[in-house]
């Protein structure tokens, strides 16, 4: 009988390991969350910062002004197109909002075609791609990667108010616009911010994000769709158990070289935080009503699904030096992350907002590199949970002291070592690189471990992991 149940309790523990197994396949894995640490050991995840790379936007045209706001960009190819409300002064019936569009070879140096398209104060040269006031306060736009889109609507957009819905808008250039259908599609939440919309290749459908409130804070729900024009009902976004707080924008969309992982670099608003006193605000020229609160950027992420999950609840980006930075609804990211360089990614921020020197600053940052697995001079390690994997030789983006190294293992679901992938036999990863490929003896070849359940331990000194895949090499 003993036997029997000892039998029974090792068949249950079995299936439950095999049920936890993790399937990442070749994707790209970082870390912004947990979703595969089984265990830390003197190392941590960390937030990392990026570099402030200086004012590349100026929002210093007529109809454009100190209330230009909710930035996209969007990298198609070869070039960078921004979108934007222009907005010169709040209250006065003499300025309406309108859609701006910039447009770039590198994300660095932009510029402000005339368009021809609407006329305003008296002549179509111009960047305005829209004139209407349901969709100019908050216009969001997309590049649809849906395999199965219609090529006249390569562009998707979402936009609209409280009152009267959210739009779906589609175009093929991305300059001109037209309603998908001409009700608004989605009718709920608050939507007094900027609402995006994505195509999402993991989950197969397209995904809304948008503003909603929850227990008297600022926040986001969901909403999904087969095909553009039919959503269902919004579902609230859980933080995994972090406190709420006021999330003027959240930003969503897919990490171009992780998509199965959406990051969310979003505002961050703090009602009521004053931080400049009213002669210094007029001093700045901020207008009244736009000097109590501050904000900055946080770092959000999801895999799907009504959970964002919050592995860091310090600013991602804090306001810059200067007071001017200090003000109500400055320093909001603008929607996506694009590659500007080799080695580089860029995401922008709305900065000196309610100010005659409103403007888009650009901040810089390694590819992949929003957050780590880090472990000091003292070293440090991380054990992983089940999973298998599809390649044949396994890749890290990472850097090191002089002085530090990483090794990597390749365990069993057990947690035994496998002859040819411990620790002892792994060639020490030491410099910084974006892509690398681990050595264990003389050979980087994986692939007789490839669909297997395993486990890794990493063992970091003075390092930094920014991400890891399993690649399908030569």
């Amino acid at each position: 009988m003993r036997r029997y149940i000892l039998l029974t309790v090792f068949i249950f523990i079995h299936s439950f390991i095999i049920a936890q197994i993790i399937d990442i396949g070749s994707d790209r894995e970082l870390f912004v969350d947990n979703y595969l640490v089984e265990d830390l050991k003197e190392a941590s995840l960390e937030l990392q910062h990026p570099v402030d790379e200086g004012e590349v936007l100026q929002f210093d045209l007529p109809w454009e002004g100190a209330f230009s706001a909710y930035v996209t960009i969007i990298q198609d190819g070869d070039i960078f197109k921004a979108y934007y409300r222009g907005l010169p002064a709040i209250g006065n019936d003499q300025f309406k909002e309108v859609t701006c569009y910039a447009e770039s070879e590198d994300g660095i140096i932009w510029t402000k075609p005339d368009l021809g398209i609407h006329e305003v104060n008296g002549s179509a040269d111009n960047n305005v791609i829209i004139i209407n006031e349901k969709f100019t306060h908050n216009f969001s736009p997309f590049l649809d990667q849906n395999p199965d889109g219609a090529k006249n609507e390569k562009y998707k957009a979402l936009a609209g108010k409280k009152k009267t819905g959210l739009f779906a808008l589609v175009s093929s250039d991305g300059i001109h616009w037209e309603k998908k259908i001409t009700e608004s599609v989605i009718d709920e939440g608050n939507l007094d911010s900027q609402n995006v919309g994505l195509w999402s290749a993991s989950e197969n459908k397209y995904i809304a994000y948008f503003r909603t409130s929850d227990q008297g804070f600022r926040s986001v729900s969901r909403s999904t769709s087969n095909d553009f024009k039919n959503w269902d009902a919004g579902k609230k976004m859980e933080f995994g158990g972090a406190p709420l707080e006021h999330l003027y924008t959240q930003q969503t969309s897919p990490y171009f070289r992780a998509p199965h992982i959406y990051l969310a670099i979003g505002a961050r608003f703090m009602p009521n935080r004053k931080v400049i006193s009213d002669q210094e605000a007029e001093k700045l020229g901020v207008d009244t009503k736009y000097y109590n609160d501050c904000s900055d950027a946080v770092l959000m992420s999801s895999r799907g699904g009504n959970q964002y999950e919050r592995q860091f609840m310090e600013s991602y980006i804090r306001p810059g030096i200067g007071l001017q930075n200090w003000v109500s609804r400055s320093n909001y990211p603008a929607l996506n992350v694009v590659q500007t360089g080799e080695e580089e990614m860029s995401i922008y921020v709305n900065q000196d907002y309610a100010q005659p020197s409103a403007h888009l600053r650009r901040y810089s940052m390694r590819l992949d590199g929003f957050s780590s697995l880090s472990a000091g001079f003292g070293g440090g390690e991380m054990l992983s949970k089940p999973f298998t994997f599809d390649g044949n030789a396994l890749e890290l983006n990472y850097s090191t002291s002089a002085a530090g190294e990483i090794l990597v293992e390749i365990l069993d679901v057990n947690g035994n070592k496998i002859p040819g992938y411990s620790k002892e036999e792994c060639q020490p990863v030491i410099g910084n690189e974006i892509s690398r490929t681990v050595y264990w003896n003389d050979s980087d070849d994986v692939s007789e471990l490839s669909g297997t359940p395993v486990r890794m331990r990493v063992y970091l000194k003075d390092a930094d992991l920014f991400s890891f895949k399993f690649i399908k090499s030569d």
